[in-house]
């Protein structure tokens, strides 16, 4: 397995990435790991690996690079409240799917440039607060991005003007969404709103509820990790990858 830290530079500085890569010599495939907002730490640079392993180049950006340095969180207390909420939240703010898209645009020319990864048609996952992200892509990008997942994401049909599902129109990648079956941040009505989109715009996609997984259900190390629902997510993620980006 193969790992470093690149740099990228965006309109607006220099972001920190990790970039993963399958331990077979040759071109694959290139994804985009678009991270929860914990921020980048083991847990999520242990599935950027898993992902690479299977036979892609996976990126792994540091959305809060505007932002500068900052410790890591604990997933599993940074939502308690006090001080580390208060600097989660003050990170989880500072970004959204504008200046988000803005940097995917670096992202992917560094994929287009890298001499393993094969061109034109990418993946991207995310999770969370990744996971609209990975969604306004697909619609942002449409001739780059061939297939885009979202677990446990939020804000995915919002009534905001830059909500994700509002690009269905322009998605031309395999779309699936991984719900889960106990998540505050994703209301069924949301989510009834997603489908309807996809549906009208004749995007190819699933929207597969998870029973009885909670919000982070596939990320190791959150408090609702579900190491069953998580593996799960793991088949759902390499079958679209390979039924959209190595045909």
């Amino acid at each position: 397995m193969s790992a470093k830290i690149v740099e990228i530079k965006t309109d607006d500085g220099i972001a920190e990435c990790h970039f993963f890569n399958p331990p077979e010599k040759g071109k694959f495939p290139g994804a985009i790991l678009y991270m929860d907002a914990f921020g980048i730490r083991p847990a999520l640079c242990d599935m950027g690996e898993r992902l690479a392993s299977n036979g892609y180049n996976v990126l792994l950006p540091n959305l809060y690079y505007r932002s500068g340095p900052h410790k890591p969180f604990d997933p599993k207390t940074a939502f308690s409240g006090g001080p580390e909420k208060d600097r989660l939240m003050a990170l989880y703010q500072s970004i959204n799917n504008r200046l988000v898209m803005q940097d995917t645009a670096s992202f992917l020319d560094f994929l287009e440039n890298e001499a393993t990864v094969l061109p034109r048609k990418f993946g991207c996952v995310g999770y969370c607060m990744g996971g609209p992200f990975a969604l306004s892509a697909a619609g942002t990008f449409p001739g780059r991005i061939a297939a885009a997942a979202s677990f446990h994401g939020a804000r995915l049909a919002t009534d905001q003007p830059d909500s994700p599902h509002l690009l269905a129109p322009k998605m031309r990648a395999g779309i699936y969404v991984g719900v889960a079956g106990i998540d505050a941040n994703f209301s069924v009505d949301q989510r009834k709103k997603l489908e309807a989109a996809l549906q009208s715009a004749g995007v190819t996609h699933a929207v597969e509820v998870y029973p009885g997984a909670k919000h982070g259900f596939a990320v190791p190390d959150t408090v609702g990790y579900d190491q069953a629902a998580s593996e799960q997510h793991w088949q759902r993620l390499l079958h679209l990858y390979d039924e959209n980006l190595r045909g």
